[in-house]
C-alpha cells in the first residue's frame, strides 16, 4: 500500500473514532433531557395536587417514596419535637446566605418521625455565631407537608446540632434521636400548619423548572460527528487523488552515503530549426533541372 493510501485509511478510521465518540456524548446529553424533563413533568404533576393522607404515600418508616409521588402534598398530625431541631447548612436561597431548619415531627398513634424541612432564617453577618430560630407551633398540629427523596449522607463534618445534608438518620442523630424510628427515604417541606406560628420562617423557594441545554448540547455533538466523519473522508479522499495526479509533493532523494550528488539529467536536444521557404524552394529547383541544365548553370 503506498503511503498516500495508508495515510488515507488512517485519516478514516480517525474519522470514524471522533464520530462515534460524539455519538455517545449526544446520547448521554440527550438521556439527561429525558431524565429533566421527566423531573419536571413530576413536579407539574404534583406540586398543587390536593394533599393526600401521608399513609398514602409512605405507609411505614421503612418504606421508599416512589419517583412518581415526589412533590406529592400529604397532610398528618403530630408534635414537634422542638428540642431538636437541627440547622442545614450551606443552603443559600436566592442568593442570600441561610439555613435550613430541620425539626423532626412525631406522627400521632405511631413512633414515627418525619423530619420537616419548616424553611430558613438567614445567617447574619457571622456564619459561625449562633443564629435565633423562631419556635414551632406548640401542642398537637396539623401538618400539610411535600415529600421529597432523602439527599445522600454526607462524610463533611458540621458542628454540634446541624447537618451538611438532608439525609433524614443524619439529621436524627445530630438531634440525639438515636433510638426514634425514622422515615429514612423521604422527608417534607412545610406547606402549611394548623396552629399557624407565631414567628414564621423563610418560605422556601418553588423547585426551578428550567429544561437546561442539554437538548441543544446532544444535537451539537450529533452535528459534531457528522462534521467530523466528512471532513476527515474528504481528507482522506484528497490523499488518494493528489497521489493519483500526481499534484502532491514531489519526491526529493537523498544524498548518497559516499557524499557524491547524483548527475543531473541529461538536457533533451534541441529540435532542429526548419529551413525557411525560400531554402526550400531553391533546393527544389535545382532538383528539377535536367543534367545539361546542371552544367550549363555551372558555366
Amino acid at each position: 500500500m503506498s503511503p498516500a493510501r495508508r495515510r488515507a485509511v488512517v485519516l478514516v478510521l480517525v474519522g470514524v473514532l471522533v464520530a462515534v465518540a460524539c455519538t455517545f456524548l449526544g446520547r448521554w446529553q440527550w438521556h439527561r433531557h429525558e431524565w429533566r424533563d421527566a423531573q419536571i413533568a413530576t413536579v407539574e404533576r404534583n406540586y398543587d395536587a390536593p394533599p393526600v393522607p401521608l399513609a398514602d404515600v409512605l405507609a411505614a418508616p421503612g418504606d421508599r417514596l416512589a419517583d412518581a409521588d415526589e412533590w406529592s402534598q400529604v397532610r398528618t398530625t403530630g408534635r414537634y419535637l422542638t428540642d431538636a431541631t437541627v440547622l442545614l447548612r450551606n443552603r443559600p436561597v436566592e442568593g442570600n446566605p441561610a439555613y435550613h431548619v430541620l425539626v423532626p415531627f412525631r406522627v400521632t398513634g405511631t413512633d414515627a418521625v418525619l423530619v420537616v424541612d419548616r424553611g430558613w432564617v438567614p445567617t447574619g453577618a457571622d456564619a459561625s455565631a449562633g443564629v435565633d430560630v423562631p419556635p414551632p407551633p406548640a401542642g398537637e398540629v396539623g401538618l400539610v407537608v411535600r415529600v421529597r427523596h432523602a439527599e445522600q449522607p454526607s462524610d463533611r463534618g458540621a458542628p454540634a446540632g446541624s447537618v451538611q445534608a438532608l439525609h433524614p438518620a443524619q439529621v436524627a442523630a445530630a438531634a440525639g434521636l438515636t433510638d426514634a424510628a425514622v422515615y429514612a427515604g423521604a422527608y417534607g417541606q412545610l406547606v402549611a400548619e394548623d396552629p399557624a406560628p407565631a414567628t414564621p420562617l423563610g418560605t422556601l423557594p418553588a423547585p426551578d423548572l428550567d429544561p437546561g441545554s442539554h437538548l441543544s448540547y446532544a444535537f451539537q455533538w450529533w452535528a459534531f460527528a457528522l462534521g467530523g466523519l466528512l471532513g476527515f473522508a474528504w481528507l482522506a479522499r484528497r490523499e488518494v487523488v493528489e497521489e493519483r495526479d500526481g499534484t502532491g509533493a514531489p519526491f526529493e532523494p537523498s544524498e548518497p552515503a559516499g557524499g557524491t550528488a547524483p548527475a543531473a539529467p541529461a538536457r533533451p536536444a534541441r529540435p532542429r530549426r526548419r529551413e525557411g521557404r525560400a531554402e526550400a524552394e531553391e533546393d527544389a529547383l535545382i532538383d528539377a533541372q535536367t543534367p545539361d541544365d546542371a552544367s550549363r548553370t555551372a558555366r
